[in-house]
């Protein structure tokens, strides 16, 4: 076979192991995701977590320079070479992408990890949307005192970065799989072009840095950051991240932490709720203290603000990813931790 077959071909030998390793999610949770990835992750964040800015976003930011440069330098060659060369380019990517962290959209579930049903009733979801109300009501004015003001979170991004290990520590104490160690968190080099884009954040899975969006408003950062820190130990489904991160968020000291992640959850509960019973989502929306609506509408305008035909080709495009890479619901996938949560907390206090 000549050379410039041999990345090509590589790429297809990999679409189809992924194919079959799918069928063995206990292999890659012991072998890669307890084994491997382990080590990689570790090596990863010693090396570069210290460093003050994102390597992860200067690494693409010379990407991107140097993929308009070869276009510049290339377009004029025959297509057969062309393709080749492109195809030959993803195939490493591709390799890379997965060996770094991708296996781990392959692991085993986190429902089955805890042991954690998947089903619920309609009556199940509104009855939790009644405690986690009462819950984010009750968190909400021991804040502020007053049930109409806002929650205004009164730290910088760094200090929100350290505090969140605080949560992680006490989660750990009750599961030794969600120990979270040696920090890589930073704020993106590209939070306007995310912010566009319509994400809080994501994980550079070549550096493993998380990286987090410095143009949200700071009352819902706490959740994002422990969000995109779960993704770093190793998982890579959005509503098991959206779980991990509430979980290590609600196990934080500090109140702020608390409300981002019931606040967070709640109107994920509310909107489900909405889908299945507007008058049930009316009734539960009288209950909330006025303060709390005041934050989901400072939310709301955040994002209207930055509302383009971008964030919108950019979200059938990750919803397209999510669902190639084990996520069948596509993007609702983050709103499928209201699953876990429902069941995870059928036999628990919500603490």
């Amino acid at each position: 076979m000549k050379r410039k077959y041999i990345l090509p071909f590589f790429l297809l030998f990999q679409i189809l192991f992924l194919r079959i390793i799918a069928f063995f999610p206990e292999v890659v949770e012991r072998f890669y995701s307890n084994g491997l990835y382990v080590f990689i992750a570790k090596t990863l964040r010693t090396v570069l977590g210290r460093i003050p800015f994102s390597v992860g976003d200067v690494l693409y930011g010379i990407l991107i320079l140097y993929c308009l440069y070869w276009i510049y330098k290339n377009w004029r060659l025959p297509w057969k070479p062309k393709v080749l060369a492109v195809v030959s380019f993803i195939s490493v990517f591709y390799f890379m992408f997965h060996l770094l962290w991708a296996m781990n959209y392959y692991r085993v579930p986190l429902f089955e990890k805890m042991n954690i049903a998947r089903e619920y009733s309609e009556e199940d979801l509104f009855l939790f949307t009644e405690i986690i109300l009462a819950k984010t009501n009750e968190i909400q004015f021991e804040i502020t005192k007053n049930k109409n003001a806002k929650v205004i979170n009164p730290y910088l991004e760094e200090a929100i970065f350290d505090k969140t290990q605080n949560g992680y520590d006490h989660l750990a104490k009750q599961y030794s799989f969600f120990t979270y160690t040696i920090p890589s968190r930073k704020k993106s080099l590209f939070s306007l072009p995310l912010t566009y884009m319509g994400f809080g954040g994501y994980l550079n899975p070549f550096t493993n840095e998380a990286q987090v969006n410095d143009k949200l408003p700071m009352v819902g950062f706490p959740a994002v950051v422990t969000h995109e820190m779960a993704h770093q130990m190793g998982y890579g489904s959005e509503s098991e991240c959206n779980f991990i991160g509430f979980l290590a968020c609600i196990k934080n000291e500090d109140l702020y932490f608390q409300y981002a992640a019931y606040s967070n959850a709640l109107r994920y509960c509310l909107n489900n709720v909405a889908r299945k019973n507007e008058f049930k989502f009316k009734q539960l929306k009288k209950k909330l203290n006025k303060g709390i609506l005041v934050n989901y509408q400072e939310s709301e305008n955040f994002w209207k603000q930055y509302d383009t035909i971008i964030d919108k080709g950019f979200h059938l495009f990750y919803d397209q990813y999510l669902k190639a890479n084990q996520q069948q619901d596509g993007i609702e996938s983050y709103s499928k931790f209201v699953d876990l949560l429902i069941n995870y907390y059928r036999d628990k206090p919500l603490n």
